[in-house]
């Protein structure tokens, strides 16, 4: 299982990281724009990442995640979370530990410096499988095996 979530940092558009919340396994690319294009790579990118896995992706309403031209790899499906609902989207809890510990009270030079501290705290937290699994393994998806039987 998996969920997507873009973010833009002082104009910069990154692709977030995919995990999976019950290990913590996080796979991540950043990249200075997103489309449909780089969507269908980062797809790519994860179907290789978890390919012993079906990942299932949660998607805000991004036009991206919807394009007729989205490439989506045999293991990945794509699920939609209903408008206006990032409480229920886990990585939240990841991109506000990445603000809180790596982002806050700081002022940067350039967007390449904030580029390398998301590279690094991506890396960091992304070798910190506890960490990750605390932050999106949310009660809720606990019941999703449970639902798809």
């Amino acid at each position: 299982m998996t969920f997507d979530h873009e973010v833009g940092l002082r104009g910069i558009r990154i692709r977030h990281s995919h995990r999976l919340p019950k290990s913590g396994h996080l796979t991540s690319l950043v990249m200075p724009w997103v489309d449909t294009e780089v969507m269908s790579i980062f797809l790519a990118h994860v179907s290789i990442e978890f390919k012993d896995a079906h990942c299932l992706i949660f998607l805000d309403g991004a036009g991206w995640h919807t394009a007729k031209q989205l490439r989506v790899p045999k293991n990945i499906t794509l699920s939609s979370l209903p408008p206006y609902s990032p409480e229920l989207n886990p990585v939240e809890h990841i991109w506000e530990h990445l603000r809180e510990n790596y982002f806050g009270n700081q002022s940067f030079d350039s967007l390449d410096e904030v580029g390398d501290v998301l590279c690094v705290a991506l890396h960091t937290i992304g070798q910190d499988y506890k960490l990750v699994s605390s932050l999106s393994y949310f009660d809720w998806l606990k019941t999703l095996p449970l639902m798809s039987n």
